[in-house]
């Protein structure tokens, strides 16, 4: 059965990231599975049956810069990860996607501030174009509004994903300044899903998991039709 639940992990992975294909900033998971030895255990059906999911790898390649001509619209070239301050702590994003709210403050698009080392980036409202230099100042007009905090990990796999392109770290984990980060406006990084791979992926799981069904029904009906009939000698 392990089997089927590790496909059934994987088929949800695939279709997150189908899901997220459009999604600016977003990361694919590649998915990997090992073998869940147990003793007694028939061989041919373990290699194929007692499969457990093994620990998922995000990919961290760029996504290809499109540009957008918006003002709030940001992405970052090289290493990094824009800083918001959400209600659970911090969380860091490639997804420069952002608005206004009523006051001028910078912020996702589910509403949590965008962050430069001082606090939130606030802009006012009307006051002016606003512009982003390359080491992520922004202006408006011809004032500095403040400087996009853009951050960088040792170890990219501490990072866990959550909705949205956002990932958090554990709390012994700081991040450091990315310097050599550069800051585009107008811009988005997209999404390094390929839905074509996915879709292939998709496909061979599916087929894996539907193999795996009609094995465990012929398996099952077998071992049914042999208790009958030693139930039909006693």
């Amino acid at each position: 059965m392990s089997g089927l639940r590790t496909r059934l992990e994987q088929l949800d992975r695939l279709a997150s990231d189908i899901a997220n294909a459009k999604t600016a900033g977003y990361k694919a998971e590649r998915v990997t599975t090992h073998a869940a030895q147990r003793p007694n255990f028939g061989k041919a059906l373990q290699a194929a049956v007692d499969v457990a999911p093994g620990p998922g790898h995000l990919d961290f390649r760029p996504g290809a810069m499109e540009k957008t001509n918006r003002d709030l619209d940001f992405a970052i070239e090289g290493r990094g990860f824009f800083v918001v301050d959400t209600t659970q702590g911090p969380r860091y994003t490639r997804n420069g996607n952002f608005s206004l709210t009523a006051d001028g403050t910078v912020v996702t698009a589910d509403g949590f501030p965008v962050q430069t080392a001082t606090g939130p980036l606030t802009v006012g409202r009307n006051a002016g174009p606003i512009s982003v230099a390359d080491d992520g100042t922004v202006s408006v007009g011809s004032q500095t509004a403040g400087k996009l905090r853009v951050v960088d990990f040792g170890d990219y796999s501490e990072l866990q994903r959550e909705d949205l392109g956002r990932f958090r770290v554990p709390t012994t984990v700081t991040p450091t300044e990315a310097p050599t980060a550069t800051v585009r406006s107008g811009m988005l990084e997209a999404s390094n899903v390929s839905v074509v791979d996915r879709m292939v992926a998709l496909t061979e799981v599916s087929r894996g998991f539907e193999a795996l069904q009609r094995g465990l029904n012929i398996l099952s009906t077998e071992l049914d039709g042999r208790a009958i009939t030693e139930l039909g000698r006693r």
